[in-house]
């Protein structure tokens, strides 16, 4: 299974390589991306099984692409964490791409080999073990977002992109004076070694190692939209394509993810004098950014500027839900990751069909409805293929049905109520705050002040989530009366309906996949099992001269 480490980085890499080959031919870039994404998805689900099947809870495989000794080479990791969070990326990243072909692939030139350089970078950072190849691979996912976000063009789009270039960049000045701060201290890059070496810090470098610890932190919490950091997210996620969107949706986890992993090994409850460092800073800043950003949705009227608030109201219930450091709330807040991916996911892809449903209905009589979604004057030039026919617009049966069910689904989901997954993800979270042991063996004097406020916001923003979506519900499919009936294209609706699907069977399996949830957050716990894995991990043996043929 070694081997199979490297796919998920490779297959797009080769991807993108071969559509910048094929130059223009637009059907070719399309065909490669289909099979590479897909061709990601498979492998992804092939390491999960594999790391799944392996039965210890801490199974950690490891690959050393170049044969070198650790921590001296590139060393490349995949375990629980690292498998959960490549198949919820090939996941989303499938349906962005089909809904993106029945249209905006054909916005830009570069989609295509921007897509594949973007989950490259993804799916390296989920299984890099060495902080230098980390920035590497941070670099290569927002130097391919910055692209993304821009296609389509527009003046909006250049502003916010602009914003979104200006605060990245910062936040990646940060993570190079925080990574060389910790190099300097500790003398390694390599995750696992600098855990080993964190307990040897002198007394006297230990708040040299905290600042530089710290500085990290700020650079991954700028990108996981952490108040009052954030300020640049929703504009840029609102600025760009539906499909773009619904893939961004993923980009916050990604800092969350790298916290989640670098604290767990640097600073677990055996560390010493450094034992869980910056966790009440977490929590205060998760507090921080989920109250804002729950009360901002009460002020937001569009469905898009929605949903982006709700990325943020996400990012802040993980920031203080493993600021906890407990397997049981832990184990939570993986399952609402992936819960509040898929369906953030999808209310992007819902977003564009219903504000194109609202367009249907204002201009009445002069759209054609039959044939377009929209006026054709509306439509920019990019907007036609080859034979100058508009590129949006297919009848499907019931559509205004599947729109109205839809975003209650997306409602529940993201505002946490039954029966769906969102809910279970809650429960869970919330069960663990009030006791880890379980309900059944409640105990209020066990329960901190600081769990009863995070249950309290859990609850409250789930509350005014339901409240400003349900708001733009009525707004949106009750009162206007004698509408048009929108037009929609099959390809647009099946991705958003795989994507609520995925959370009806996250909700059937929901037992399953906690248990999965759970023995991750344990393994976490006990970083020695990563640490042992990656330092005893050896490298192949040279071949002999016999071994190659040659002759005395």
């Amino acid at each position: 299974m070694s081997e199979l480490i490297v796919a998920p980085i490779l297959l797009p890499m080769l991807a993108a390589v071969l559509m910048l080959a094929a130059q223009h031919r637009r059907r070719w870039h399309l065909a490669i991306n289909l099979v590479a994404t897909t061709g990601g998805l498979v492998l992804a689900l092939a390491l999960l099984h594999a790391v799944k099947g392996n039965g210890a809870p801490g199974a950690v495989a490891v690959y050393l692409p170049g044969n070198w000794n650790v921590p001296f080479g590139i060393v490349l990791a995949a375990d629980r964490l690292s498998a959960l969070m490549l198949v919820l990326t090939a996941v989303v990243a499938l349906a962005a791409l089909v809904f993106a072909v029945a249209r905006w692939d054909r916005a830009g030139v570069y989609f295509h080999p921007l897509f594949q350089l973007q989950l490259m970078g993804l799916n390296g950072v989920f299984l890099t073990a060495d902080l230098f190849n980390l920035f590497v691979f941070f670099e290569v996912m927002l130097s391919a977002s910055y692209g993304l976000l821009l296609h389509g063009s527009g003046r909006w789009r250049v502003r916010a992109g602009l914003h979104y270039l200006v605060i990245n960049l910062a936040a990646s000045s940060l993570f190079l004076v925080g990574v060389s701060m910790l190099y300097g201290v500790t003398g390694t890059l390599n995750m696992a070694d600098m855990a080993q070496r964190i307990l040897a810090v002198p007394a006297e470098d230990r708040g040299l190692l905290h600042a530089g610890a710290a500085i990290l932190a700020i650079a991954f919490l700028t990108k996981a939209a952490m108040w009052p950091l954030n300020f640049w997210l929703v504009p840029a996620y609102t600025a760009a394509s539906a499909p773009v969107g619904a893939l961004f949706a993923i980009m916050t986890k990604v800092g969350l993810y790298t916290i989640l992993r670098l604290w767990s090994l640097m600073f677990p409850a055996g560390a010493g004098d450094s034992a869980y460092f910056g966790g009440r800073w977490l929590l205060l800043a998760g507090i921080a950014t989920l109250a804002v950003a729950a009360l901002s949705m009460l002020a937001s009227q569009k469905i898009d500027r929605l949903a982006a608030l709700a990325v943020v109201v996400s990012s802040g219930t993980l920031m203080a839900a493993i600021s906890f450091a407990q397997p049981g709330i832990t184990a939570g807040a993986l399952f609402y990751l992936l819960s509040s991916t898929l369906a953030l996911a999808a209310l992007f892809l819902l977003a564009e069909l219903i504000e194109r449903s609202r367009q249907v209905e204002s201009e009445g009589a002069q759209a054609d409805a039959r044939s377009l979604a929209f006026p054709a004057e509306d439509l920019e030039p990019s907007e036609f293929d080859e034979s100058g026919e508009p590129l949006t617009g297919r009848a499907i049966p019931a559509a205004m049905a599947f729109l109205g069910v839809s975003f209650i689904a997306c409602t529940l989901l993201v505002a946490g109520m039954p029966p769906l997954s969102g809910f279970v993800a809650k429960f869970s979270m919330l069960s663990a705050l009030i006791n880890g042991q379980g309900l059944g063996n409640f105990q209020p004097e066990a329960t901190s002040r600081q769990a009863w406020l995070l249950l309290a916001l859990l609850i409250g923003s789930g509350l005014l989530s339901l409240w400003s979506l349900t708001g733009a519900g009525v707004r949106y499919f009750w009162t206007p009366l004698h509408r048009p009936v929108p037009h929609l294209k099959i390809i647009e609706c099946a991705p958003i309906a795989g994507l609520l699907l995925a959370c009806v069977l996250l909700t059937v399996h929901a037992e399953a996949v906690l248990r999965y949830t759970r023995a991750t957050a344990e393994a976490l716990q006990k970083p020695s099992l990563y640490i042992d894995a990656v330092m005893t991990t050896q490298p192949l043996p040279q071949p002999t001269d016999g071994d190659v043929g040659v002759l005395p």
